[in-house]
């Protein structure tokens, strides 16, 4: 299985034109349903404005009750990152186990002028002071190993500049596997992580004591694999 994973940033519009092949299914993060009306799944965090959700009947709607057991599933929100586009992301490696996830707008950038979001300025998730969201880098490094160790590629279609560290592609050059990685070095971040285990089984870490020069060498780790 091959999906879209359309986020917010201004460049999302350019998939509203686009043939649905070769992606076998969208998933669209927050407001970035309204880009196409052929979306098969909404990633929205228990926050999301009722007012921003779409019509019944379009697709599958993936709230907390699923999205925070499947990245639990992955080590944790700590590890993870709590920016949607990462939980989206260990979300459908576990439900629908894809063999590529393919990104557009979910760059995590934010210009001080011009527009943040396709639908103009919106807030910018990523710039919370948020233990989670202390290296985008290194959250971006760990969700392509993570992904690659079940064989699924990550790439980033977006042209612009991007927090992601995925592989650059386009919808007409998509690889046939995921890029290569050091499996040692992985294993240690692995490892280390287990070791300190900042879990929560509600998704919500504000209640743990983080020992954040252990999570920076874990972020090391992930940054130093090729």
């Amino acid at each position: 299985m091959k999906l879209l994973m359309l986020g917010s940033g201004p460049g999302a519009v350019e998939a509203r034109d686009w043939d649905r092949a070769p992606f076998d299914a969208v998933v669209a993060i927050n407001n970035a349903w309204r880009i196409r009306d052929d979306w098969d799944y909404l990633v929205y965090p228990y926050d999301f404005p009722p007012e921003n959700m779409p019509p019944e009947g379009n697709g599958a709607l993936i709230d907390q009750t699923h999205f925070v057991p499947a990245q639990n599933a992955f080590g944790g929100f700590v590890y993870g990152g709590a920016t949607m586009a990462f939980t989206a992301t260990y979300w459908a490696l576990h439900a629908l186990k894809p063999a590529l996830i393919a990104y557009l707008g979910c760059d995590m950038h934010y210009p001080k002028t011009g527009p943040t979001h396709f639908y103009g300025h919106g807030t910018a998730d990523p710039l919370r002071d948020d233990l989670s969201l202390r290296n985008l880098e290194a959250r971006s490094e760990r969700a392509r190993i993570f992904a690659a160790r079940q064989k699924c590629a990550l790439v980033n279609l977006s042209e612009g500049p991007s927090r992601l560290t995925f592989p650059r592609a386009t919808a007409d050059t998509l690889p046939t596997g995921p890029a290569p990685y050091d499996a040692i070095l992985a294993e240690r971040a692995v490892t280390e992580e287990a070791r300190l285990d900042y879990r929560t089984p509600t998704g919500f870490h504000d209640q743990l004591s983080i020992d954040t020069a252990a999570l920076d060498a874990i972020d090391a780790l992930w940054l130093a694999n090729p």
